[in-house]
């Protein structure tokens, strides 16, 4: 399951999670100032357990600019309005393989919600592999693998109209993207009275 981030005690686990595990791969800790939307992934036992961060993306000010040519990609140049930025996408280390497809679900979530068609970012390069092998996952690479702030990243674009428009194609968002926030809300119910 997922949610969107709306209390402090959610921000608080929102920080430790994606802190955890740039702490344990050694990246700098960067703040966004402006952020859209932040989700965690949450196990049926109400761990929270991942985390995913949504910035409006700028083509001249941007980091990510800086790491790879995202403002002259023709899919971003044309799509300037219908693209963001996704960080800090991380699982605690003992969830890793367990809960990628809430992420993504997350990730499609709000694209779909908010309008996006594509994302930029900078995947560590594992979860990069895990995405195009495993998950099959529509995205473009932008660049080759560079260093940055403390680590090996490979700058992508994701192609969120793909799966927005046809979730049947991916098996992993087929089996809850309907029902996700349904079945959320109803179980963490619950708990919240």
């Amino acid at each position: 399951m997922y949610k969107r981030v709306e209390n402090e005690i959610e921000q608080a686990m929102f920080h430790f999670i994606w802190m955890t595990a740039w702490r344990e791969k050694g990246f700098e800790f960067e703040f966004a100032r402006h952020v859209l939307d932040r989700y965690l992934v949450i196990t049926p036992d109400m761990e929270y357990v991942g985390s995913i961060e949504f910035k409006p993306y700028d083509p001249q000010h941007g980091a990510v600019n800086e790491v790879a040519p995202f403002q002259s990609h023709p899919l971003v140049r044309d799509a300037r309005s219908r693209v963001a930025e996704v960080d800090k996408v991380a699982l605690l280390p003992e969830y890793r393989g367990k809960y990628i497809a809430e992420l993504l679900t997350a990730a499609v979530h709000f694209a779909r919600e908010g309008g996006y068609d594509y994302y930029v970012s900078l995947l560590d390069p594992v979860f990069y592999r895990a995405l195009r092998i495993t998950f099959k996952v529509p995205m473009s690479k932008v660049g080759k693998e560079v260093y940055y702030k403390g680590g090996n990243v490979v700058p992508v674009l994701f192609h969120m109209k793909e799966m927005v428009d046809s979730p049947e194609r991916y098996e992993w968002l087929s089996e809850q993207y309907g029902n996700a926030a349904r079945v959320l809300l109803t179980e963490y119910s619950d708990y919240i009275g």
